[in-house]
């Protein structure tokens, strides 16, 4: 027989999970680090450059924050769906829809005050975000197409579909030939905190990872969506609504993605355009894995991951390394941290010998 049997934990790790999961990164940066030697640069100074411009100044870290806003929101959305066990791959359309939907909202009503309009654009973002959402749902249920393919192949069309808008009708004419919209009027701008470079947004980071959190710890519902997450066919014998959930989850994880759009449309940028795609969405499945789903870990996750970016805008400065590095960083660090948590559901026991 075989020397070690793979056996189930009773129990999952506790905090030495969060052990296993750091040993995970720091390996993934470590094989980071073989690549930048590979091209011929230094890999202890590659690295302290990717942490001083992610984290070694204040406007280093506003930056960051501002970039894990639209991160954090994507991935709590993310998170809610992977909860049920329905792989929302979609975040990136959602997030586009929702950027979409805001700036409707703003051709339409640039003349209301701030007041108004904000709550108008929030309304808009959502609902475009969660009709996004809703179309794989009913799809997976109604005619049993796979999430995974259908949420991946809508963005595409939702990406598409915004620069059809930048291209044409909402293009400004006094742009110069650049595809964008106007300017949005300042009563359709979300501010700064006083005195930082961090927009509102991050308020509304806050209200919804709380009530999130709420939500899973404290209400029934949330707990018919875990337990039917654990196993579908005990949920459909315990007659508890799959189908219901499957719809309310792709609404809600929509809807969040469909925010950060709206946040990035108008606070960041303030105004449409392509650049608005910056790849938050995908970077949110990594941070969702990463954070276990906790919506307390995603914050912090959402943070490392916005970092990276900053960091790694700060390589390219300095070192001239190629955008696409930061893309392969997160892609190891999600393949690693994959393979770690299996040490946390699982361990190795040593077999009878034959």
């Amino acid at each position: 027989m075989h020397a070690f049997r793979i056996v189930k934990r009773q129990e999952p790790l506790g905090w030495a999970s969060c052990l296993v999961i750091s040993g995970a990164v720091v390996f993934a940066l470590g094989v980071s680090a073989t690549l930048l030697m590979i091209q011929g640069k230094s890999p202890l100074s590659g690295l302290t450059l990717l942490f001083q411009g992610a984290f070694g100044s204040r406007y280093a870290w506003e930056d960051c924050i501002v970039k894990a806003i639209p991160i954090y929101l994507c991935s709590l959305g993310v998170a809610i769906a992977f909860r049920l066990q329905i792989w929302n791959i979609g975040a990136e359309g959602q997030f586009a829809l929702g950027a979409v939907g805001a700036t409707w909202m703003v051709y339409h009503f640039s003349f209301l005050p701030a007041i108004l309009l904000i709550p108008l654009m929030m309304t808009g973002a959502f609902a475009a975000g969660a009709f996004w959402g809703l179309i794989p749902a009913f799809l997976k249920l109604r005619m049993r197409a796979n999430e995974i393919i259908v949420t991946l192949m809508m963005n595409y069309i939702a990406i598409f579909f915004l620069d059809y808008l930048v291209y044409g009708r909402w293009k400004d004419p006094a742009s110069f030939g650049f595809p964008m919209t106007p300017t949005f009027p300042e009563s359709a701008v979300i501010g700064k905190i006083a005195g930082t470079g961090v927009n509102w947004g991050l308020l509304l980071c806050l209200v919804c990872g709380v009530l999130v959190w709420i939500f899973f710890r404290y209400t029934r519902l949330g707990f018919e969506l875990k337990a039917s997450g654990e196993s579908i066919q005990a949920a459909r014998y315990a007659r508890l609504p799959y189908e219901n959930l499957v719809v309310l989850v792709m609404v809600l994880s929509g809807g969040l993605a469909g925010w950060a759009g709206f946040l990035e449309a108008s606070a960041t940028l303030n105004r449409l355009q392509p650049s608005i795609m910056a790849g938050y969405g995908y970077t949110a499945i990594v941070v969702a894995w990463l954070a276990r789903l906790n919506p307390l870990y995603i914050g912090i996750a959402a943070v490392l991951l916005a970092g990276l970016r900053v960091g790694v805008e700060n390589l390219q400065l300095e070192l001239q390394v190629p955008a696409a590095f930061g893309e392969i960083m997160e892609g190891m660090i999600l393949l690693t941290v994959l393979a770690a948590s299996f040490f946390i559901y699982y361990r190795f026991k040593p077999g009878r010998r034959g």
